[in-house]
């Protein structure tokens, strides 16, 4: 499977832009998300009010830090798209409890960089349809407690719906992944991924938006208790107009996976407000 996916990727795209005679050609650079999330609770001598019943006064003071960068280049010719995209989300939560030391978690912490290659065979009302090449390498920005940097290549090929005004990427893939976390246990994982990016504009100035994945693995090349048997992405937000091109709105975050050595499912999920700037640019 391996060997055929990378004979895809490789040979899909050239033959594509060969058989291509479209005369028009468009560059966007879309940014879909600049967003940031803050919020800070001070307590000021909680240690003195430790049996107080009221939880405000001896609650821990904390910081809770969440950016995010999302943005693609498009480019359209004729049946041909071609996307580049790079993701980057950071989020940090740093607890200062009276009396004693501060702690700091991360809850989010991911550089995403893809490029995806599309060929409509039909479409209808805007709806595009037809195969798909992707490939995505997958680190964060630094390394979890003991845990080295997540090092993480995948690559992929199927069918897509994608380019409507409401469904923007509708796919399914089979997917390859190699993974070099570990130094010492590299391996590659063999499997199938189904994803979407779907935007509706409910009134004008108001658009809800939901995004994510699901990744089932079938095949690994050796055992490493880390890795994930599968793993779902589910992320919803509503954005309202500010003032031009920013917006604010509510959002939530769910994720939740299982890995090969552990027997229970682990689960993340965020809920907020978030505030956004997101515009496209013609090149």
């Amino acid at each position: 499977m391996k060997k055929i996916l990378f004979a895809i990727l490789a040979i899909f795209p050239i033959s594509v832009l060969a058989a291509e005679d479209a005369p028009k050609s468009d560059w966007v650079l879309n940014i879909r998300r600049i967003g940031i999330d803050w919020s800070r609770v001070d307590v000021k001598n909680g240690d003195r009010y430790y049996d107080s019943p009221i939880a405000q006064l001896k609650a821990a003071s904390q910081d809770s830090f969440a950016g995010m960068l999302d943005t693609v280049l498009e480019y359209r010719y004729g049946n041909i798209s071609w996307d580049n995209s790079l993701l980057m989300n950071y989020g940090r939560l740093a607890l200062k409890p009276s009396q004693l030391p501060e702690t700091v978690t991360e809850t989010v912490d991911q550089i995403l960089l893809s490029t995806k290659f599309d060929y409509s065979l039909w479409q209808y009302e805007g709806l595009k349809f037809g195969p798909t090449a992707r490939g995505t390498y997958d680190t964060e920005f630094t390394a979890n407690g003991k845990v080295p940097r997540r090092q993480q290549i995948r690559a992929g090929a199927g069918l897509a719906m994608y380019d409507h005004p409401i469904i923007k990427d509708l796919y399914a893939i089979g997917i390859y992944e190699y993974d070099f976390t570990y130094a010492a246990d590299q391996t590659s994982k063999e499997g199938v991924e189904f994803g979407w990016r779907i935007e509706y504009e409910i009134h004008k100035g108001i658009k809800a938006t939901t995004n994510g994945y699901y990744r089932d693995y079938f095949a690994y090349s050796d055992f490493v208790g880390t890795d994930l048997e599968w793993d779902l992405l589910a992320i919803a937000r509503l954005d309202s107009n500010l003032w031009g091109n920013f917006t604010m709105g509510p959002y939530v975050q769910y994720r939740r996976a299982k890995s090969r050595e552990a027997d229970v499912v682990a689960s993340n999920f965020m809920m907020g407000i978030s505030f956004n700037y997101i515009t496209k640019f013609g090149l």
